[in-house]
């Protein structure tokens, strides 16, 4: 029997006893989809994540700076340490600040100190830090190096009374500053009286403020935490002088977030290898079932001369056109949700990567077809013509 024909025959056995095929389909369609959408969008999904990783305490965010140094000795990061460190593989985004300068204000009469801390344009991203009222500072407001200002939540409430103070002027070491915007009061901890200035403007206007001293770097995921960390030392001393360099990592949190993350992603490939599972158990029984429901056929096949290989091949081939078909919509499906999340994360995936998924998907629905159909094929390649033929 050609292929062409085994094909052709294979479809319409299909076609003809689609409702009978319907709930493995559905089983193997979300299976696949399921396995393109999580290896597609996996590393995209653990970015966004960790945008909002404050309320698993920071888990990816590392803090650079120096210790334990004389009294007389002052070290600062260079710029190009900083270029350096955004190079590294695995690092999101890096920032630059200096922190930290006793500021004073009078407001009504009152006199009021607070600390200061020099932001460049990437500090509030790195840190996952974000407003609840106004804005925060960024690249426009360090090139322009304007006299703008961010307030933590408790230091807007001490000067203000309120946290609705976004456009109110405030005067900071006898100079006067807008209020740009209120940090949102997570995950901020000692931030929460401190007031951030850009850091051009800080370094422009503040007097006897120190150089940056301080390095904010996010990795993309927490799997890279463990990766950057020791590159650290490495590429800072090929710019600069490290001595007391201090690298401080939240290891506990960090340790916490790939635990659930591995609890969370097993159960995920688990479920979709159980869903693959039931859907190869659900092609053998259906094969078990067209092989008795056409024994009679077989029989008929045989007597006219039909060889156990061909009428083995048939069934094999009924079996391997329901798990590819399956596979094909559930690469559909896969596609459109992945499309889908795409727009929500607001995040594009490689078309390689995700063709890559599908053929990979395609090919295991190849293999559980074949597994799933030989047994039932072989049954029915080796029945009896008489005992065939006579079967009701």
């Amino acid at each position: 029997m050609r292929l062409s024909d085994l094909l052709r025959l294979s479809i319409r056995q299909l076609l003809r006893h689609r409702r009978r095929y319907w709930g493995v389909m559905l089983a193997i369609a979300l299976g696949t989809a399921g396995f393109i959408t999580i290896i597609t969008m996996g590393r995209d999904l653990k970015e966004n994540f960790n945008r909002d990783l404050e309320l698993l305490g920071r888990a990816t965010l590392i803090k650079i700076y120096f210790e334990k140094l004389p009294p007389y000795q002052h070290q600062y990061f260079q710029q190009s340490t900083l270029e350096a460190l955004r190079k590294v593989p695995g690092v999101k985004d890096a920032s630059l600040a200096v922190s930290t300068f006793w500021a004073q204000t009078s407001l009504q009469g009152q006199q009021y100190g607070f600390s200061l801390f020099g932001a460049d344009r990437a500090f509030f991203e790195v840190c996952g830090l974000s407003a609840q009222k106004g804005k925060l500072l960024g690249l426009e407001e360090n090139n322009q190096r304007r006299r703008a200002v961010v307030l933590g939540p408790e230091l807007a409430r001490t000067l203000f009374g309120t946290i609705d103070v976004a456009g109110a002027e405030l005067e900071i070491q006898q100079d006067i500053f807008t209020v740009a915007g209120v940090l949102k009061d997570v995950g901020l901890g000692d931030l929460r009286q401190f007031a951030f200035l850009p850091f051009t403007t800080a370094q422009d206007r503040i007097p006897n403020l120190s150089n940056p001293n301080r390095i904010y770097l996010r990795c993309s995921t927490w799997d890279d935490v463990e990766k950057v960390v020791p590159l650290i030392p490495r590429v800072v001393e090929s710019q600069q002088y490290v001595q007391g360099l201090k690298v401080d990592v939240a290891w506990d949190q960090v340790k916490r977030v790939q635990a659930i993350a591995f609890w969370v992603e097993l159960f995920i490939f688990s479920s979709i290898v159980a869903t693959l599972i039931l859907g190869g158990v659900g092609i053998w029984t259906v094969m078990m079932a067209a092989v008795r429901s056409r024994t009679r056929e077989i029989g008929l096949k045989k007597a006219m001369g039909a060889e156990d290989q061909a009428i083995m091949a048939q069934f094999l081939a009924e079996a391997v056109c329901l798990s590819f078909t399956a596979s094909l919509a559930g690469s559909l499906l896969g596609l459109v949700v992945v499309e889908i999340t795409s727009v929500m994360i607001n995040s594009h995936p490689a078309q390689g990567l995700f063709l890559f998924c599908v053929f990979i998907g395609l090919l295991v629905a190849v293999g559980l077809g074949v597994a799933a159909g030989l047994y039932p094929s072989i049954q029915a390649s080796r029945m009896e013509v008489v005992s065939a033929i006579r079967y009701e």
